[in-house]
């Protein structure tokens, strides 16, 4: 069975335009703490755009960059950046250190910077860069939540009503099961059993199995199995939460959204894409394999290179 590569950045970001608020509760209390909540955050994605235009690294997906007030009603820029493998130290800390300069610099607005590190290497805990030269200093300090440091904390994750316990722990089996199938299939299976347990409304439940289905991705025969404990579980307790159809109808978005999302990262890199070739994205119904297309889509080097991936998979060549 061939694995489909794991999808973090999509889930990620997700789960913080869903639960923004609990996100600060549960990794950042101090933050959070400083926040008036009775005024609604605001998502500043164009925005975050300009910050990042230009950067030799570009956006990432989970980058998220909001609008907030502090209880003595100023304005605030929160600009969170998830970071799922690992980089170069130097390298990670001069963008976050970039992209919060050109907050301020374009809207000289007061910008908290934070990150989440979800890579396997412990002792990798970038959390400031400057410089000195010739008496002129320049430094940024930043608050940063390293997730590998959960895995001690298991128990109080299993415990906690928070989304994002549910989300940390999804991204750490994820990583710990790069290659065992078998094994992330029990561990997805294990997490979305335990959204019954914690006492989550139905929503909350549908929601958060979105985002650790998304993320713990299965190759299509143990997807299946999963699907089918899923059926037989929620028969056996009489409170279905997905049917046939809801499970259908996501696989078809997810499909749908994964065609639209390789279509439109072709065109803003090769500006022009064959019809036939949109046609064929289209007519991909393995979302495994849309997956490794969409990270494929990333790194090509032209429009001819990835009908050359295409014509590699006979099942899309008979489409």
């Amino acid at each position: 069975m061939k694995e489909p590569n794991a999808n973090y950045d999509e889930p990620w970001k997700e789960a913080l335009e869903e639960y923004f608020e609990p996100f600060l509760e549960f990794f950042f209390p101090q933050v959070h703490a400083l926040i008036d909540w009775s005024k609604l955050p605001n998502s500043l994605d164009k925005e975050l755009q300009q910050i990042t235009a230009s950067s030799d690294s570009g956006l990432r997906f989970a980058d998220k960059l909001y609008q907030v007030w502090r209880h003595n009603n100023q304005e605030t820029w929160i600009l969170i950046h998830i970071e799922v493998q690992s980089q170069e130290e130097s390298e990670f800390a001069k963008r976050m250190y970039i992209y919060n300069y050109r907050a301020f610099d374009l809207y000289e607005k007061p910008v908290i910077s934070l990150a989440i590190l979800g890579d396997e290497r412990s002792n990798w805990r970038p959390s400031s860069y400057g410089y000195t030269l010739g008496g002129c200093e320049v430094s940024l300090k930043y608050p940063i939540v390293k997730l590998l440091d959960y895995e001690s904390q298991w128990q109080d994750l299993e415990a906690s009503t928070n989304p994002f316990a549910v989300i940390a722990m999804a991204h750490l089996k994820t990583k710990a099961t790069g290659g065992k199938s078998p094994e992330r299939e029990q561990w997805k299976w294990s997490l979305v059993r335990g959204l019954y347990e914690r006492g989550f409304e139905r929503q909350e439940i549908i929601k958060l199995f979105q985002m650790i289905d998304k993320m713990m991705t299965l190759p299509t025969e143990l997807q299946q199995k999963f699907n089918e404990r899923l059926r037989r579980y929620e028969e056996d307790r009489k409170m279905p939460l997905l049917s046939n159809m809801e499970l259908m109808a996501m696989e078809k978005a997810t499909r749908q959204t994964l065609q639209s999302n390789i279509i439109s990262l072709l065109q803003k890199r090769f500006e022009t894409v064959p019809d036939e070739l949109v046609k064929a994205i289209n007519n991909i119904e393995d979302i495994s394999e849309l997956q490794r297309l969409h990270l494929e889509t990333v790194s090509v080097n032209s429009v001819a290179d990835f009908q050359q991936l295409l014509s590699q998979n006979p099942d899309i060549q008979e489409n």
